[in-house]
């Protein structure tokens, strides 16, 4: 017993020492997220915050004020790419239905929480981290209301350690006016679009849940607790951030009017596909886009083909707060690591590269209410940052080096690098 405490004591001070420990990154061209780029910087890390930020050029410093020197010369920082409307650590394998914990039975449940159901063990998050992504907003899905999100950082021996900033929103999927059907078992094909006849008696239902909800809050005296209607209470107070599933111009134009009614003050569009010809009613509303995946088809025949991929661009040029996301389609957790590359691919359809940086980082924290600690690399903000040796916005030169998360640094190794070696010495392959 005594040597098992000794062990455990020995632990938590090896923690707390990684904790504490100062580092100094020097040299690298550092992208601070917020669209201003040090071709030679400083960056200093203390107690897990960014301290230092500076020209190497101009600024004098004391390396043997830090634990540790790392010279980054050529190579770049960014801050830790955030990933929203995820559902990474609530699924595993598509095909498998026990490793799928994402979605409730019910239509309307603004009380199930995702949080409790992350899985930090998951042999996904080390790969989506691997390419910059250090943070996630875990998300449930379906029904009318699907749940509570969180946001975790993406690395921690439990969801509780992973925990960032609880319960930040509730998630509802706005009915569609069409809908679709595939025409085989796969769901490769998708047939034509046919009217929805339930849609007006759903948006009725989302809306008396919603007016309902906004009345139970606003009493003060309850005769009865409605779990439900206690976990909106955010929405309504600004506290929480309520996420509109749409995508449909006709649909948007709707769910904003229904939102002005009900006086909600934080709202975000989750897809908004058709949200560029509506985007002077959002940014008059302060309606932010969290964008739908950009590398995809466009829904309309009318469409340009390349529709989705210059959305960020048309939403940025019409002044709406936008980021992007990666839902949509099949191996959804596994393809969040290409996030930094679907905004290499909005750059290269509008967007300046630090623009595009910006809508995987600060424009996201500005989104899910968490940028005066995180989304850009500042004074006093956390230090979840990462240095690769190349652009991290292009799948031929990313390639993270070192990470770290509130200034501890985290292991990048994962199944699919591991393999990748076993392979190489295999055949022997240099």
């Amino acid at each position: 017993m005594k040597k098992l405490l000794f062990i455990i004591t020995l632990f938590i001070a090896t923690i707390s020492e990684a904790q504490t420990k100062s580092i100094l990154i020097m040299n690298a061209t550092a992208h601070l997220g917020n669209g201003t780029v040090i071709q030679n910087s400083l960056i200093g890390i203390k107690d897990g915050k960014i301290s230092l930020v500076a020209d190497a050029t101009t600024a004098k410093i004391d390396k043997a004020a830090y634990d540790e020197v790392i010279d980054a010369t050529g190579k770049h920082v960014y801050p830790g790419m955030i990933a929203p409307n995820s559902t990474l650590g609530l699924t595993e394998i598509d095909a498998v239905r026990a490793t799928n914990d994402f979605r409730e039975v019910g239509s309307s449940l603004p009380n199930v929480r995702s949080l409790i159901a992350y899985n930090t063990d998951s042999k996904i998050i080390p790969t989506v981290r691997s390419n910059g992504v250090l943070m996630a907003q875990i998300t449930p899905r379906g029904g009318i209301v699907s749940g509570t999100s969180s946001i975790v950082m993406l690395d921690g021996w439990n969801w509780e350690d992973a925990a960032y900033k609880i319960d930040d929103g509730i998630h509802v999927n706005w009915p569609r006016i069409q809908s679709r059907k595939y025409l085989d078992e796969d769901n490769i094909y998708p047939g034509p679009y046919e009217k929805n006849k339930e849609y007006s008696r759903q948006v009725n239902e989302l809306k008396k849940l919603i007016g309902d909800a906004k009345a139970y809050n606003e009493t003060e005296t309850k005769e009865e607790k409605n779990l439900r209607f206690e976990a909106m209470k955010g929405i309504f107070t600004g506290a929480q951030t309520l996420f509109i599933h749409v995508n449909n111009v006709k649909e948007i134009i709707e769910a904003v009017s229904f939102v002005k009614s009900n006086s909600i003050p934080k709202v975000s569009l989750v897809g908004g596909r058709e949200s560029w010809m509506v985007a002077e009613l959002l940014k008059e509303n302060n309606i932010s886009v969290v964008v739908a995946r950009v590398h995809d088809l466009p829904d309309r025949p009318e469409d340009d083909v390349d529709q989705p991929y210059k959305l960020p661009a048309l939403l940025q040029k019409a002044g709406v707060l936008f980021c992007l996301n990666n839902e949509q389609g099949e191996m959804e957790a596994a393809n969040t690591r290409n996030l930094p590359f679907m905004a290499g691919t909005a750059a290269a359809y509008g967007l300046t590269k630090e623009e595009a940086l910006m809508a995987v980082t600060l424009n996201t924290a500005k989104i899910l209410g968490i940028d005066k600690t995180v989304g850009s690399i500042e004074v006093g903000k956390d230090a979840t940052i990462f240095i690769s040796s190349g652009d991290a916005l292009d799948m031929k030169s990313n390639n993270v080096e070192q990470a770290f998360v509130k200034g501890i640094s985290i292991d990048l190794n994962n199944d699919q690098k591991a393999l990748y070696e076993k392979y190489k010495k295999k055949y022997g392959l240099k």
